[in-house]
């Protein structure tokens, strides 16, 4: 009981040791190039923000009434 306890509190006091500081290049490092055909290179911040094709935006149009399916001329019976 006292190992499983101890565990618990290491575990936790490492989970909570994470660094929350805002992103910088090392020294003497420089930012990534930048991409083809733009004309400047993004800052840190704009290379953190994700763009709507990695996170697109919700489509919220609902179903609002339901519609009979029309006749489908290609739909053949099978052979």
């Amino acid at each position: 009981m006292s190992r499983a306890l101890a565990l618990a509190v290491v575990t936790l006091a490492l989970a909570g040791c994470g660094q929350r500081s805002d992103l910088r290049p090392r020294e003497n490092a420089s930012l990534p190039p930048a991409p083809y055909g733009a004309t400047a290179t993004p800052t840190p911040a704009e290379l953190l923000d994700p763009t709507t094709q990695q996170r697109p935006s919700r489509s919220d149009e609902l179903l609002t009434e339901s519609k009979a399916r029309g006749d489908d001329p290609f739909a053949l019976p099978p052979r």
